[in-house]
This record gives C-alpha cells, sequence and structure tokens, in this order.
C-alpha cells in the first residue's frame, strides 16, 4: 500500500480539516462526548479481547467448513465470470454452484492485506483497518428515519446530508459510512449519486461506495477518481464497501458485480454474511459459524481471484430470531457469541473483522434500545472488531435512522474508546503522592493530584444527567432522548462544511449533471 502525502495534501485542497485531532480540543473531546470542532483518531486498542473458543473449537468449525464448501458448495448466481474463473482456479463447477477442494480459498487469502490504510481527503482523517485499530461508522440502510419532531417517516436526501453532517461533528465516529439513509425522494437509480457527494462534500473522513449496481459502484470510483485522481485511486484505498452475501450460501449478481468493480481498482469489500439465525443459518452458534465462514472464505477469495493484493474484509452481521414470532431479535447472547467466535476466525486467516455496532429491535430510544445496544456494542468492542457499521442511529431492526437515538449512540462511543486506552501506569496516575498526602481518614477532593487532574479525570457524558433531583425538576425533567434532540439540533445549527476545493466540487457537480441526465428516472 502506498503512501503519497503531497497527493493527499492536494486531495484535500491542501488545508488541514476543521477540528483537527490534538491539543486542549482533542483532550476535551476524550474526557467528553464532545461536540463540533473536535475530533477523535481511530481506536488504537490497548486492551485484550475476549475468546470464547478454544483451538480445538476453531480447529472444529474450520474443518467442518472445509467440509460445507467442497460438499455443499455456494452459488454464485448468474454471474458466468465468476463461474469461469472459479473453474480456471481449481473449483468444482456445477451449474452455479461451487464447490471448492480443501485449502483453495485459504490458499487464495493469502495475498489479502491484514492491515490497510482507508485514505480520507482530509489526510488526518484518514484510518487504519485491521491489526489493534478499531474504526466506527454510523448505521447503514434504513429507509424510514424517526426525526426530531418525533415522527417516523421515509427518508429524505435532506436527512441524509444531516446525519452525514452529525457524524462529520461527532468526535468519535471516525468513518462517514455509506447509506446512512435511503433517501427515498430521490430516483433509485440516481440517487448514489447524491449520496456520494453528500459524504464528499459535508464531510472529509472516508466513505463508502455504492453496491446496488455495478453501474453504482463504476460511479463512485469515477468520483473518487474526481477528489483523489486517477493514480492515487488505484494505487491506494479510498473506499470500504459492503457486499452482502444473500445467505444460506448464495452470492448474487448484484453484489458480485460490486465486488468485482471495487476490487479491481483497489478498493476494499467488507464480505459479510447476513444472518438471522434460524432462518438463514442454523440455529445453534457452532452452526452459524461454519456457515459464516464459507460464505466469508468463498467471497473474499474471490477478490483476489478479481485481483490479487485487494483489501478485503471478514464480516458477519448476525442476529438471532423470535421462534414464536420470526420477528428479528437483538442484544441477545448467542450473536454475542457468534460475534467472538467469528472474530477469532477471522485473526486466524489474516483478515481485518467487521461486526456488530449498537444494534437493537425497539421502536423508539426507550430502555429497550438501550440495553440491546449496549450489549451488542459491549461485544463488538471486547471481540476486537476493526471496522464497526451501525455504531450510531440504530434503530427498528435497521429500519429507521434515528436523530435522538444517533446522538445518544455517540456518547457510548466516546466511552468505548475511552475504555479501549486501557489502564494508565505512568507516573502521575499510579498516583503515590495522591496517598501520600492524603493519608487515612480524609479524602481526594482538594488535593494536589486531584485538582492538577479534574478535568481529564473522568469521561463526561454530554447525554446523561448526574444531577441532583430537584434541579433535574427545575430543568424542565427532561429525558435522555429530549437532551440528545436538543443537541441534534444545536449541532446542525451550528455545522460548518469543511474545505472542499472548488474545483473539485465544479467537476463532481458536472459529472453528477451529465449522468443523471443520460437516464429517465426509476423508482423501482
Amino acid at each position: 500500500m502506498s503512501d503519497n502525502a503531497a497527493v493527499e495534501q492536494e486531495a484535500s485542497g491542501g488545508r488541514r480539516g476543521r477540528g483537527a485531532s490534538g491539543g486542549a480540543a482533542a483532550r476535551r473531546a476524550a474526557r467528553s462526548g464532545g461536540g463540533p470542532g473536535t475530533q477523535l483518531t481511530y481506536i488504537k486498542r490497548k486492551i485484550n479481547v475476549y475468546e470464547v473458543l478454544n483451538e480445538e473449537g476453531l480447529a472444529l468449525i474450520e474443518k467442518n467448513t472445509d467440509t460445507v464448501l467442497e460438499e455443499t458448495g455456494i452459488i454464485f448466481r448468474d454471474d458466468a465470470e465468476a463461474l469461469a474463473l472459479w473453474k480456471e482456479a481449481g473449483a468444482d463447477v456445477k451449474g452455479e454452484r461451487v464447490h471448492f477442494p480443501k485449502g483453495l480459498c485459504r490458499s487464495l487469502l493469502k495475498t489479502a492485506p491484514s492491515i490497510y490504510t482507508q485514505h480520507a481527503r482530509n489526510p488526518e482523517r484518514s484510518v487504519q483497518i485491521g491489526g489493534n485499530a478499531t474504526v466506527f461508522a454510523p448505521v447503514y440502510g434504513p429507509p424510514f428515519v424517526r426525526d426530531l419532531d418525533g415522527n417516523r417517516r421515509y427518508a429524505t436526501i435532506e436527512d441524509f446530508q444531516n446525519f452525514v453532517k452529525l457524524a462529520y461533528m461527532a468526535p468519535s465516529i471516525h468513518h462517514s459510512g455509506g447509506t446512512v439513509c435511503e433517501p427515498v425522494d430521490v430516483p433509485v437509480n440516481k440517487r448514489h449519486l447524491d449520496m456520494i457527494y453528500a459524504h464528499i462534500r459535508y464531510s472529509d473522513k472516508p466513505f463508502m461506495g455504492s453496491v446496488t449496481a455495478p453501474e453504482r459502484a463504476e460511479d463512485t470510483v469515477a468520483m473518487a477518481k474526481l477528489v483523489f485522481g486517477d493514480d492515487f485511486v488505484e494505487n491506494n484505498t479510498v473506499l470500504t464497501s459492503l457486499i452482502n452475501a444473500n445467505s444460506p450460501m448464495v452470492f448474487d449478481e448484484t453484489m458480485l458485480g460490486a465486488l468485482k468493480v471495487y476490487s479491481r481498482h483497489n478498493q476494499a469489500c467488507i464480505v459479510t454474511p447476513f444472518i438471522l439465525a434460524g432462518a438463514m443459518s442454523p440455529v445453534t452458534v457452532a452452526g452459524t459459524l461454519t456457515q459464516v465462514l464459507a460464505e466469508v472464505l468463498a467471497g473474499a477469495s474471490f477478490t483476489q481471484l478479481i485481483k490479487p493484493g485487494a483489501p478485503v474484509l471478514f464480516g458477519t452481521f448476525a442476529s438471532s430470531i423470535s421462534m414464536q414470532s420470526g420477528a428479528p431479535t437483538f442484544g441477545t447472547p448467542e450473536p454475542s457469541l457468534v460475534s467472538y467466535g467469528a472474530a477469532q476466525l477471522a485473526r486466524r486467516l489474516g483478515l481485518p473483522f467487521r461486526t456488530g455496532g449498537s444494534l437493537c429491535a425497539s421502536k423508539i430510544p426507550d430502555a429497550q434500545a438501550a440495553y440491546e445496544s449496549a450489549n451488542t456494542l459491549n461485544s463488538t468492542i471486547l471481540a476486537g472488531t476493526n471496522f464497526v457499521l451501525h455504531s450510531a442511529g440504530w434503530l427498528e431492526g435497521g429500519l429507521a435512522s434515528c436523530y435522538e437515538k444517533f446522538m445518544m449512540d455517540i456518547d457510548q462511543l466516546g466511552m468505548q474508546q475511552k475504555f479501549c486506552e486501557g489502564v494508565d501506569l505512568s507516573e502521575n496516575s499510579q498516583a503515590m503522592d495522591a496517598i501520600r498526602q492524603v493519608g487515612p481518614g480524609s479524602h481526594y477532593l482538594g488535593c494536589d493530584h486531584t485538582q492538577a487532574n479534574f478535568q481529564t479525570a473522568f469521561y463526561r457524558s454530554n447525554i446523561a444527567d448526574n444531577n441532583s433531583y430537584e434541579q433535574w425538576l427545575a430543568e424542565g425533567e427532561k429525558t435522555a432522548p429530549q437532551r440528545a434532540n436538543e443537541l441534534a439540533r444545536r449541532w446542525l445549527e451550528s455545522y460548518e462544511a469543511p474545505h472542499l476545493d472548488p474545483a473539485i466540487d465544479e467537476a463532481l457537480k458536472d459529472f453528477i449533471a451529465k449522468k443523471k441526465g443520460s437516464m429517465a428516472d426509476a423508482f423501482t
């Protein structure tokens, strides 16, 4: 992976982004949920990962996966090129079903990088994917929003732009994400242009590309080249995009088409089995892990058939269903075990790992949403996840992006970022002077060490109310969602766009206008 600081600087307009990390602003962000004008770099974890499988268990899952790949196989639907490439690589292709001899997929994945950099147009926002890094990206995919007036409605392009702005302003969100909501007021065949433009214009963080058709992936790459330059895009990674398996054990032509576009241009793909256990995988953790690994091995290794060395992530989205109603459930123990186990399998393959987020089934940002999101996010962090999609804003099983939930989740992400710093064992943190000064029977409130460290000692939530009952009453008895609502409104009112070179902006607008003018509107 080449590094070209001069090209990056030119792509970002030769300017540092507003709210650069470091200094007093970064210290304020580090001890609180932060706010506009502060940014934190991606997480560099200093805590151990939590593992649920021993060597025997991991070997068993891998053995069963090899059996599935060889005997059951994976369907590559409506893609003659994919089938031909697999046959040439030594797989047994029967119709659209590909059967993989033992070791083939793992051998191909030897060329995939274990760590790569996704470059942002502001170099200070570039992120490491893999290793000890964790990157938070916002919610992805909902067609509905729960807006600041309490309405559940279809999302618009204005909502999309608002969520991009909030993600840009959030200190603990490191990535602008992709389809933060589906803007249904724009034609289906044209909305990807407006979405990619919004990520580029209203943020300077890394972003994801369109995957709903190969030609839309090509448009994404073309727009990225207008920002970064042709050679830079072909030799570096500026896009990390989501490729879902059609579980169980199918890759369809839409996802394969987008995967091929991004891989050929050296852009990263997150190959993700989309699992609702009990419906799209077995009801057991071990069975689900076996299927997940089989689907990832097939999809991820296919990227290396397209272009050896193209970045690819081991992804999994695992949830369970209610066996009474069939509805998806979140925050339950079994999907957490799948995430932990899948993270171990990813590390053994040497691939960056994606899972989790702040997931819930609740219809509003209430206690259910908080509990389920916390359970999912905690296991996401402890698993050692590298790329965390749906970090903020997810509601209603992924059907709705919620402004208030977005702000509440941001606060939790700041806490997780602080937690991942681990235990500071510096001389100051050992606090021996404080212990000697205070001695038995006194208190630490006024000692020198406390006075010197009180501003940065503890994380300060910008959502939680820790005041007395009387003060809470006097201030209007506001709930956490009400405080989040007010915070979102303040942020959007104070938003200032990051600098974008006017020539680049004009080139993007011209590209979009020509593309839109070349086709009639389509809403399906």
